[in-house]
This record gives C-alpha cells, structure tokens and sequence, in this order.
C-alpha cells in the first residue's frame, strides 16, 4: 500500500477572498485527516464520518464560493456550479460505498477526491479572480467619482 500525499494549504491556492481560503484550508485538513485515518475495519465508522464531513463542508465551501460569484454576476457560474454538483454527489456516493464495505475507500478513490479538489482550484477557481478583480476596481472606480 503506497502512502498518499497529503495537501498542504499555500498562497498559490488563495482565490483573494479571505472567507473562501479558510474554506479551502478546512477541506486540505478534512483530506488530511482522512489520508491520516485507519483504513481498517477496526476504524470504519471513523473514516465513514470523515467522508461525511467532507460531503458537507463542501457544501457549505462552495455554497460560499457560488454565493459571492452571484454576487457579482459572475458569466460562467452554471457551469462552476454543476462541478461543485459532481464532487458532492461523488463524497455522498463514496460514503455510501464505503458503508457497504470500507474496502471500496482506496487510496486511488482518496486521491482522486483529493486531486479533484486541488485540480478545481487551481484551474476553474483561478479562472474567476480576474473577473472579481475587474469587478472590485469597476466598483473602486465608481465610488471615487
């Protein structure tokens, strides 16, 4: 069994809305306890509930997230938001699989989660800090006439 990786939070991960970092920082240590957990029968409800916890801060997370970017009518919020969809029905569907046998939580199962997270906010989150930069100064702009 090879070791996973854990995820570290760093400055290349910030979306430049403090709310959100901290979100981001609780799903890397989320992740974390997870890698972290004993994958054996003796600790299955201990993973199940990690699992779970993910599933429902991430609601929270991207509730967050997708709440701001309405805010400030952000174009491609559908489909940030059908992503957002996927990962949680994936840790809802993995929970349920591991309920039913704690051998379907893999390591490639967890990376993937893990990666899928890291992936989205390097790639589909850093495609919105342009737009709310933009927005931010319009917003400056207008207040200083």
């Amino acid at each position: 069994m090879r070791s996973i990786e854990k995820i570290e939070w760093d400055p290349k991960y910030s979306v430049d809305i403090e709310e959100i970092d901290i979100h981001q920082k609780k799903m890397f240590d989320l992740f974390n306890q997870l890698i972290d957990a004993d994958k054996s029968e003796n600790d299955c409800k201990g993973c199940i509930n990690i699992i779970s916890d993910i599933s429902e801060f991430s609601k929270l997370y991207f509730t967050t997230e997708e709440r701001y970017l309405r805010k400030k009518g952000y174009p491609d919020l559908a489909v940030h938001a059908r992503a957002h969809r996927k990962f949680i029905r994936n840790a809802i569907s993995l929970r349920r699989e591991i309920s039913e046998n704690l051998a379907n939580l893999t390591d490639d199962v967890i990376m993937e989660l893990r990666d899928w997270l890291t992936n989205h906010i390097l790639n589909l989150d850093s495609n919105y800090i342009p737009f709310l930069r933009i927005t931010k100064y319009i917003e400056e702009s207008k207040h200083k006439k």
